[in-house]
């Protein structure tokens, strides 16, 4: 019998869970290092806001979607000098006198290229 082959043998497999014993220690101990991290981290951050901290509704209740047609502002003129934004008003517009939606005219293509024939 050849004893060299059998404990060549036993020393890779002993090899074998040696290394898988101190790879599962080094995972294990990553694991618990990340654990300790994150609950410092989260000792660190602000606590939740309790009970009557938090928002409320108004007294009018809750508020509602609002709709309405707004008329642009003009554009205002001037003698070829160019305007900078802070000479411009605010983009909103006004109300419009016109509330109503305006509507496709019946018998329209009702979209740009659409082929439309106009009428049927």
């Amino acid at each position: 019998m050849n004893s060299t082959l059998y404990l060549a043998a036993s020393t890779s497999t002993v090899f074998g869970v040696v290394a898988v014993l101190v790879a599962g220690i080094l995972i294990t101990a990553g694991l618990v290092w990340a654990i300790r991290l994150g609950i410092g981290v989260r000792r660190r951050e602000h606590r939740a806001p309790r009970p009557e901290e938090q928002p409320r509704l108004p007294d009018s209740g809750p508020v509602r979607e609002s709709h309405e047609m707004r008329a642009p502002h003009e554009m205002p003129r001037t003698d070829g000098e160019r305007l900078t934004p802070h000479e411009l008003r605010p983009t909103g517009g006004a109300p419009s006198e016109e509330q109503q939606r305006g509507r496709w005219s019946q018998g329209s293509s009702g979209s740009f290229g659409s082929g439309g024939s106009g009428g049927a």
